[in-house]
């Protein structure tokens, strides 16, 4: 510890998608911005995302469409800006799986997504697909629900995470906690490092469910932070047809999704979510992966996966600490308490990256926080560059490549 001090405007500790979207969004802007991860970027809870971009349809069907939804329905088109090279971050190169995703329900629901979907709030966020554009996993005479098309975005998370890495490799930086730490000077937080400590204008936790950690470390008690877990299902097998799509049930949230990956090799992947995941979070590996073979003979009779390998996956959503420990719909970014340059933020959901990079910025300007010290951080170079996480599809199954 120790060497020369390093002014600079933000110090950002956490590289997955919540970081790395301020960091991009920061420098943008002209602030001098650094950003320090421990593992390789997007570890964990980034990686460990289905991709979906989406704007809260999938809950409202039990009327569980909030106020806050006008933030959650504009994010789609904030992504698709990006991805243009247009908005506030250049995702320009970064890999789209599917410009859509499909809503099906079984025969029993009909009526009621019939009328929830002919609603005027919906008007134009979906569409009835005709039964000769069903895509292929429901085209199946055997098949009695309804499709509704989503004009949503799934996105490749490790092309995200590479995209937004490389925009700004120059900032990212290792850290080894074992030789660095935060610190309080007074009711300032700096950041000691080998040789060097940084003092920052503003330091942004965006660690995830590390935030916890790092709060605490500072002798801070707010924000406070909730986990709501979750045991994704990984089915590997040799069905070509990519599949994006949410089955609803009777819960305001989806009873499956499906998104479609492959694995280094080519194989394809189907990666399993909603309420079978949430909902036994708690069960054995073995116990959840025939729940999810039996939820899908249920749903999709028709479909032979073929000798298929299975795999799951233990995740926790680390998110801003709710009154009821429901999920925030609004992207979240709080002072701690105590020290006076120091906030911890959570994105909440991959979809709200935009608006957390937004109220960042808010917050900042609101405070005449603004660009100070030049984005010169050469200083850091020793420390050395992160790598960027494996997709869970190619570290899961042993037997792959």
């Amino acid at each position: 510890m120790g060497g020369h001090t390093l002014h600079i405007d933000i110090a950002i500790i956490g590289g997955g998608v919540a970081g790395l979207w301020a960091l991009n969004q920061l420098r943008n802007r002209g602030y001098s911005a650094a950003l320090f991860e421990q593992r390789a970027l997007g570890s964990y809870q980034t990686i460990g995302s289905q991709g979906m971009i989406h704007g809260g349809v999938k809950y409202a069907l039990a009327g569980a469409w909030r106020g806050d939804a006008q933030t959650i329905s504009a994010m789609p088109a904030a992504w698709r800006r990006c991805l243009a090279g247009t908005g506030a971050v250049d995702l320009r190169g970064c890999r789209v799986l599917s410009e859509e995703f499909f809503l099906w329900s079984s025969g029993d629901l009909q009526s009621r997504l019939g009328a929830f979907f002919a609603s005027q709030l919906l008007r134009g966020h979906v569409r009835k697909v005709a039964s000769k554009d069903y895509p292929a996993p429901l085209r199946s005479g055997q098949f009695r629900g309804q499709v509704y098309r989503l004009a949503d975005l799934v996105l490749d998370v490790h092309s995200l995470v590479n995209t937004l890495a490389s925009r700004q490799r120059d900032a990212i930086f290792a850290i080894d906690w074992a030789r660095a730490g935060l610190r309080r000077e007074g009711r300032q937080a700096v950041l000691a490092l080998p040789d060097c400590t940084v003092v920052p204008q503003q330091l942004l936790l965006t660690a995830g469910a590390g935030n916890e950690h790092l709060v605490a470390g500072l002798a801070s008690t707010r924000p406070q932070m909730q986990r709501r877990p979750l045991q994704q299902v990984l089915v590997r097998h040799h069905y070509q047809e990519p599949f994006y799509g949410h089955c609803m049930g009777t819960n305001p949230s989806p009873r499956l999704t499906i998104s479609s990956h492959r694995d280094h090799t080519g194989q394809p992947v189907w990666y399993l979510g909603g309420d079978l995941s949430t909902g036994a979070a708690d069960a054995s590996p073995q116990q959840l992966i025939l729940r999810a073979q039996e939820e899908l003979a249920g749903l999709m009779p028709w479909l032979d996966l073929g000798a298929s390998e299975w795999a799951t996956l233990k995740l926790d959503r680390a998110e801003p600490r709710q009154s009821t420990l429901l999920r925030p719909e609004r992207a979240y970014v709080g002072k701690l308490d105590g020290v006076e340059n120091a906030r911890a933020a959570w994105p909440t959901k991959l979809t709200l990256c935009p608006d957390l990079g937004d109220e960042i910025l808010q917050q900042l300007a609101s405070e005449q926080i603004l660009p100070r010290h030049p984005q010169e951080l050469a200083a850091l170079d020793h420390l050395g560059r992160p790598g960027v996480a494996t997709p869970y599809w190619d570290t899961l199954f042993p037997c792959a490549g």
